[in-house]
């Protein structure tokens, strides 16, 4: 039984060089010329430069030069003083409503109360501390400590 099997090993390996070693070569790559690609011409595409326009209101006239100014209102919703404040009711600090009656709205408590929104601070309104807002431009917490006191 050993020779049968090792004959017929034998003569499959055989097959298959005889099959891998023939002398019929084929080739691979093909007699047919290969199509060469049709040049374009270039085709020269028209962009229109227009001048944007820009419409306006009649009988308005608009500074070119003038800034854009942001509410103390918008500026607050832009801000994180919601997570702490509310505008009628306290939450973790005063509402704005009961800051409005506390304080006249007059320049030295807006400048006061914009130093404390940019340093932060506690003790007032009680324990809670505001924590500070040094990115806060004086300008912009001025703004919004106007805002708030004007509600009243």
């Amino acid at each position: 039984m050993k020779i049968t099997i090792l004959s017929k090993s034998a003569v499959v390996v055989l097959a298959a060089l005889l099959f891998a070693c023939s002398g019929d070569k084929k080739e691979t790559q093909s007699t047919k010329p290969v199509s060469t690609p049709v040049e374009k011409a270039p085709v020269e595409a028209k962009v229109e430069e227009k001048e944007p326009e820009v419409s306006q209101p009649e009988g308005e006239a608009v500074d070119s030069n003038a800034s854009l100014t942001v509410s103390g209102e918008d500026l607050i919703g832009n801000s994180d003083c919601l997570s702490c404040h509310l505008k009628e009711r306290q939450v973790v600090g005063p509402a704005f409503l009961d800051i409005a009656a506390e304080y006249e709205n007059n320049d030295e408590n807006v400048t006061k109360l914009a130093n404390k929104v940019i340093k932060g601070g506690a003790g007032v309104w009680g324990e809670a501390a505001m924590p500070p807002h040094p990115t806060l431009s004086e300008e912009d917490a001025k703004t919004m400590v106007s805002y708030i006191l004007g509600l009243t």
